[in-house]
């Protein structure tokens, strides 16, 4: 079998075609690698059906002449194909940042234009280009930072991106070494982002430095290691999460865009992990700031939910506490009601 067949055959192991040619399918394609294997794999999988296969671009514009020489790669590469290609900008005023680093606006940039672009051409799915590899980098910062389950469970292989929107990951499997391999048998060229070699940054500190260090001195596998400690991470938590979004409903008063009513009578009896999960979950849903959420805020949170004399606030529990977390959310005790309110900035 031929090394491009071989790499074919896994992604649609991964993701059968038979499930997608029927409908439309953007893929988010940056100009690297992984999301052009992606696209060349896609477009040799897609044969017949009524659905169309078409690309999206984003020009996050942070590296001048070469972000714009990534545009027109990708959109002299779909030409090639035959594919349809949307392209989106960032604003020249720069990206708003909305409280969780320049790194996460980007990524809701590049997010919202991939929606957008999807509603728009009535695409069912967006499919993103994120690798095995990717997802042990992922699980290994997180350690690495300090996190849950949650987080040990890495990138999800699909969620919601819009009402009528699934983002998919298909390569999550497969290892970026038989990407580039792919690539090379197919006489395909992408482009390299020079900014990925540089260690500033702690995900390209894991990449370079840590992971190498892992596998010479302490596990060859180590990658392996991680993704299996992914999956089960990922499988405790959606039972987590079952038992969090059932505590939740049963607690919730009222909600709407700006404040959420908890009735603390509610969470009595509840582990204070499972109740930490609920107020995240409360936190989700109204899209407050989470990244500077660690795991004291979270106790603290649960803490005030419970009645927890343990709060920051001496003596008994008193009848009315209130205390102002990341994000400019306030939270309040207020009898046996716990309110989480967060008004949105102009």
């Amino acid at each position: 079998m031929a090394l491009f067949d071989d790499f074919e055959q896994r992604v649609a192991a991964s993701w059968p075609p038979h499930a997608w040619r029927d409908v439309t399918v953007l893929v988010a394609v940056s100009g690297g690698a992984d999301s052009v294997a992606l696209l060349r794999a896609l477009a040799r999988l897609k044969s017949g059906g009524a659905g169309r296969l078409l690309a999206g671009h984003f020009n996050h514009a942070l590296r001048g002449a070469e972000s714009d020489a990534d545009e027109r790669f990708v959109v002299d590469l779909c030409g090639q194909l035959g594919i349809a290609c949307q392209v989106g900008r960032a604003p020249e005023s720069g990206l708003e940042t909305r409280g969780d680093g320049p790194e996460a606006a980007a990524r809701e940039a590049r997010y919202r234009f991939l929606q957008s672009a999807a509603e728009q051409a009535g695409a069912r799915y967006v499919v993103t280009a994120h690798t095995a590899d990717d997802q042990a980098e992922t699980i290994l910062q997180r350690v690495v930072r300090g996190t849950g389950v949650a987080g040990l469970a890495g990138i999800p292989r699909a969620r919601a991106l819009g009402p009528a929107v699934c983002l998919l990951r298909p390569l999550l499997e497969i290892r970026r070494s038989q990407i580039e391999a792919y690539l090379a048998a197919i006489g395909q060229t992408f482009r390299t982002d020079g900014t990925n070699q540089c260690l500033e940054p702690t995900r390209n500190r894991v990449r370079h430095q840590l992971l190498p260090l892992l596998a010479d001195q302490f596990n060859p596998a180590i990658v392996e290691a991680l993704l299996r400690l992914g999956k089960l991470a990922g499988e405790a938590q959606e039972a987590i999460d079952a038992q969090a979004e059932a505590l939740l409903d049963a607690a919730l008063v009222s909600a709407d865009e700006s404040c959420v009513v908890l009735d603390c009578k509610r969470l009595d009896g509840a582990s204070r992990h499972l109740v930490r999960e609920a107020l995240l979950l409360a936190w989700q849903r109204q899209g407050w700031p989470l990244q500077a959420m660690g795991f004291a805020q979270w106790d603290e949170l649960a803490g005030l939910a419970l009645g927890d004399t343990a709060t920051g606030f001496d003596g008994p529990t008193p009848s009315s506490t209130k205390k102002i977390f990341p994000g400019e959310v306030t939270v309040a005790r207020e009898q046996k009601r716990l309110v989480l309110a967060r008004h949105p900035t102009k």
